[in-house]
């Protein structure tokens, strides 16, 4: 939809948005945070983030200077959802001081983070035009030095990716504190199955300013924001309130796939190991010299996570991949996501057990072969969804019409020719370990043990 004339009268009638306060509610341990948003003197808006105590938490040891500098930077990400709306030029921010190097990364992040969000609007813009912020503060950040242990967080988020990542951490005696933002029944209770109860999880409750909704509704714009990109501030914040050193997210090599060919726009972008590498360094100058955000999947591809994931049973039933669904916690059997997953795990799981997780059969689903051409490569962009490359799904098709013939005559399937080389095709991407990572030595050690295992 081309919203490019909308865009330019939304900047012409909401020229600024402040960054106003925040502020900090500590009760009993628990925390209750909200931002104050000022669109141009004409909205206000208050997303508030509630996080429950834990008896993990170390609240004694944290001074009022470092809590506000990693809650003033969770705002900064938070933003953005009121940024878009109507895309004001100028971003005047006043709780902290931001040098020039800190406003340059603010802007790449605000700017390849939207990139979906401008392509499907049709918007054509720059990452030096669309947005300047000014800082109107003196306040210096104060950058903690709270001494943090070897405690791993891992981000659960109910799909098969976070659920291998939990496993492979559990099961080689490492302590670990899974994280839901939001939580739902995949996400809950996948961390009970992997032996975690509620207590023993940091629950991160986000809530959205209903204005901003419906401001939406009454035509506003609209779109994608990096939602890992605010995972990545409040995951920070948590190992903060648990002196935690090591966070451990579950994203995969494929992240780095554009999803528009030949462009940088990418609906993963804060998934991939750009953005992973800038805020590893970002985080280590800004909130503390010792943390260590990292990727645990990163030298996989998805055929491998899928592989591994075959091999847990016990979460069959309970993971969800699929966005459409999530307020139901069910498959929608209509999405990419959807039909991503069925792919990525048919060489690895029994078709009849496929069509119990999903509770009906996706290769008898003609209404889903523009949605497979999507994935396969054969339209201008994959969908935007957090799907992986082209040449995995092809190899994991291709295995699965190899060791299941009968599915080459499916409505979904039919028109795909066999290649010749596919074991070879499968062989190489379920070997392959990328070097492009940040694992210490103790990490990439369990994940190729688990790559490489008979």
């Amino acid at each position: 939809m081309n919203n490019s004339i909308l865009f330019n009268n939304l900047r012409g009638r909401f020229p600024f948005l402040v960054f106003q306060s925040y502020t900090i509610h500590k009760l009993n341990g628990n925390y209750t945070i909200k931002f104050l948003f000022n669109l141009s003197d004409i909205y206000l808006f208050e997303p508030e983030i509630e996080i429950p105590s834990r008896s993990f938490f170390i609240n004694d040891s944290i001074s009022n200077d470092e809590l506000e500098t990693f809650i003033f930077q969770i705002g900064m990400i938070e933003m953005i959802s009121y940024w878009k709306c109507a895309c004001p030029p100028v971003v005047i921010v006043k709780p902290f001081k931001l040098n020039d190097k800190q406003i340059l990364w603010w802007k790449n992040l605000y700017f390849n983070g939207l990139g979906e969000f401008f392509y499907l609007n049709e918007i054509e813009t720059d990452v030096i035009s669309f947005m300047n912020i000014i800082s109107e503060s003196d306040r210096q950040f104060v950058v903690s030095d709270l001494p943090l242990n070897e405690t791993i967080l891992v981000p659960i988020g109910g799909g098969k990716d976070s659920i291998v990542s939990l496993e492979l951490l559990k099961t080689n005696n490492l302590t670990i504190i899974p994280l839901i933002v939001n939580p739902r029944d995949a996400t809950t209770r996948s961390a009970e199955l992997a032996g975690f109860s509620p207590e023993k999880c940091i629950i991160i409750h986000r809530s959205i300013d209903p204005r901003l909704i419906k401001l939406n509704s009454e035509g506003f714009l609209n779109g994608h924001t990096p939602f890992s990109a605010l995972l990545a501030f409040l995951t920070s914040f948590a190992a903060f309130l648990t002196g935690a050193k090591h966070i451990a997210l579950s994203n995969e090599s494929s992240a780095n796939e554009a999803t528009v060919a030949g462009s940088n726009i990418n609906h993963q972008y804060s998934k991939s190991f750009e953005f992973e590498s800038d805020f590893r360094q970002y985080s280590r100058s800004y909130l503390h010299h010792e943390l260590n955000y990292f990727s645990l999947l990163r030298p996989l591809n998805e055929l491998q996570i899928g592989k591994i994931f075959s091999r847990n049973e016990l979460y069959f039933k309970t993971f969800k991949s699929c966005n459409v669904g999530s307020k139901t916690d069910s498959w929608c059997c209509n999405c990419p996501k959807c039909l991503f997953t069925y792919i990525i795990l048919s060489p690895f799981i029994s078709l009849l057990t496929l069509n119990q997780i999903f509770d009906r059969d996706l290769a008898d689903n003609e209404s889903l072969v523009p949605i497979l051409n999507e994935l396969r490569g054969l339209s201008s962009a994959k969908p935007f969804e957090c799907v992986g490359t082209v040449e995995e799904v092809e190899a994991a098709i291709q295995q699965l019409l190899v060791s299941n013939p009968e599915v080459k005559n499916s409505k979904l399937f039919s028109q795909i020719i066999v290649h010749h080389h596919v074991e070879k095709d499968s062989e190489s991407l379920l070997t392959n370990f990328d070097t492009h990572h940040f694992l210490l030595p103790k990490f990439e050690s369990i994940v190729k043990n688990a790559v490489y295992a008979k």
